[in-house]
């Protein structure tokens, strides 16, 4: 159930800071967004991330229209849009994290180089830059998140969904981390992939086991 209104902007802008405390977000690098009826709940264009609050984050609708918020909405709505194109889709959050930018900048994906990024999708494609704002963008984008949960925008940072914003902040820094590992990796060496098989079999036992999940006593 989505929060009021006031609760979700709040919410929103709660997540903002901790991105911006975890180093995800410089400044005003970045936009977070939740879905809600009839539309979506975005941060607006220059925000802060570090100073962010609940005023900066309108509510726009299907139609384009600013339903609560005085503020211009991110100039990545678009792109967040192409994100909710998957039903599955709650919340969507873009940064200019910068292992995920380094790693755009020499590898045209992320490989399965650990069993955490399967929650990502496995292997993280990077598409080629498209400025920003753009519908080119939008749509490079929305094409790979119809089938993942995070995508790496060369030049320019990354993009994860989740069911709801605590799943894709969560994704948000698996994604940097998985990076930087690899990053590491390829320094040394070349990096090794985790085969189909050996992803399938972690699949399998998460499933078996309730991995990743709350249990009670």
């Amino acid at each position: 159930m989505t929060p009021p209104e006031g609760d979700l902007r709040a919410a929103i802008a709660h997540a903002c800071r901790a991105l911006a405390a975890q180093g995800l977000v410089q400044g005003t690098a970045g936009n977070v967004s939740v879905r809600v009826e009839g539309g979506i709940a975005i941060t607006a264009t220059g925000v802060v991330f570090a100073e962010a609050a609940a005023d900066d984050v309108v509510i726009v609708g299907d139609d384009g229209r600013i339903i609560a918020g005085v503020l211009a909405p991110s100039s990545e709505l678009d792109l967040h849009r192409a994100a909710y194109a998957d039903e599955a889709v709650g919340a969507v959050v873009h940064t200019h994290a910068p292992a995920a930018v380094a790693l755009s900048l020499v590898a045209d994906r992320l490989p399965c180089v650990h069993y955490q990024q399967l929650a990502l999708g496995g292997e993280i494609e990077v598409v080629p830059f498209s400025v920003f704002g753009s519908a080119e963008l939008a749509a490079a984008a929305g094409g790979v998140l119809a089938g993942a949960n995070a995508v790496i925008l060369a030049h320019h940072g990354a993009v994860t969904t989740g069911r709801d914003l605590s799943e894709a902040v969560q994704h948000t820094a698996v994604l940097e981390w998985a990076c930087d590992i690899y990053l590491r990796a390829r320094a040394a060496g070349e990096p090794a992939e985790l085969s189909a098989s050996q992803q399938a079999s972690v699949i399998a036992t998460a499933v078996a086991t309730g991995y990743g999940q709350k249990h009670g006593v």
